[in-house]
């Protein structure tokens, strides 16, 4: 199939560090250029692919320090897509609801995956609106918010299967609490479990501009209080080692949780994952095999005390069962043949 790929211009696709809809879109070009396919990604020009490369602006916008309106340089993305579309067999949008209103006007089959929360109040009238167009859920709880949207299918993320691996030997030592510093993360909350479990904590995670007054006004006391280390963001290089050392990532999240990619790349390792009943997380996690479901703070303490019950060389397998690239790549291109499909039926039609 001729496929097009539209990344965000947020970041690079991969991100240098975090960004997670960009690494999702990464691994999926990959695997579908491994898989024989024609595929065109359409990313900054500081983008890293196997496949072709198009790009309407030279760098990720967060790096670019003169960038005022990040929606400018995503209308010109949109206009090269509609102008290239006919080269296409399918397109893949991973922009949220920036193509809806030009793409129902044209003939090339298109889906969009839905990366973000979609239970904000704004987002009703939008989806009223389109309710035709083609969606994928990367959670089937993520769609709940939107009864009235064209769900057309739910792909779980993937990340390649030997991105990340448990490292022989690799002691546990601490907890973990991996990717963004923000509220509905539970930052705060993993302090606590951890010290109340009586283990210390490392937390590699980002922090963003519009939450630094959070952190600098509640998790930076906190971190003083001792038995917490701030590592900051990490890549993929870094992870193995500091998720084979926990023993266990914490994703006290207080957040309707779209997917959590998180959490498979604890599995990727080996290491079991403590997650707070939530959006996704029920989808991801197979309670008492590759983690524990908990309800609050004293339940995660208490599946702290139980993680001897698990087994991590069946957290991998898990993980290579369910979560791999492979399976994600294959699942959305059983999606792209049913919409290449119904395309085909309108014409004879």
């Amino acid at each position: 199939m001729r496929i097009a790929q539209i990344a965000p211009l947020y970041e690079a696709v991969p991100p240098k560090l975090y960004g997670g809809t960009e690494r999702i879109v990464s691994f999926l070009t990959e695997e579908l250029v491994a898989l024989g396919h024609d595929v065109t990604l359409f990313a900054s020009g500081d983008s890293i692919t196997d496949a072709k490369l198009v790009s309407v602006w030279p760098r990720a916008l967060r790096l670019d320090p003169a960038m005022r309106d990040p929606i400018a340089p995503h209308m010109l993305l949109l206009e090269r897509i509609a102008q290239m579309a006919d080269q296409f067999d399918i397109l893949h949008f991973h922009i949220d609801y920036l193509p809806f209103s030009l793409f129902t006007r044209q003939s090339v089959p298109w889906l969009t995956t839905m990366h973000g929360r979609l239970d904000l109040q704004e987002l009703q009238p939008t989806f009223d609106q389109f309710s035709q167009v083609p969606l994928v859920s990367i959670s089937n709880a993520q769609r709940r918010p939107l009864p009235q949207a064209n769900f057309i299918g739910t792909v779980l993320h993937g990340v390649p299967a030997d991105l990340l691996t448990p490292v022989p030997g690799a002691k546990q030592e601490y907890l973990a609490f991996l990717g963004r510093i923000a509220a509905e993360k539970g930052p705060d909350r993993a302090i606590r479990i951890a010290r109340r479990a009586g283990i210390p904590l490392k937390m590699a995670a980002k922090v963003d501009n519009a939450d630094k007054e959070y952190y600098d006004t509640v998790i930076k006391p906190m971190i003083a209080g001792g038995g917490v280390e701030m590592i900051g963001e990490i890549n993929d290089a870094q992870k193995p080692e500091f998720l084979s050392s926990a023993h266990a990532l914490l994703m006290p999240i207080d957040w309707p949780e779209p997917f959590g990619l998180v959490m498979i790349e604890a599995m990727a390792c080996g290491t079991p994952v403590i997650a707070m009943n939530r959006g996704s997380v029920p989808e991801v996690i197979d309670d008492g095999v590759t983690g524990f479901i908990v309800e609050d703070d004293i339940g995660s303490v208490g599946a702290v005390e139980q993680l001897d019950q698990l087994s991590r060389e069946r957290v991998r397998q898990r993980f290579e069962q369910r979560f791999t690239a492979r399976r994600m790549a294959e699942d959305y291109l059983a999606v792209y043949r049913r919409l290449e499909k119904r395309a085909k039926l309108r014409v004879i039609g």
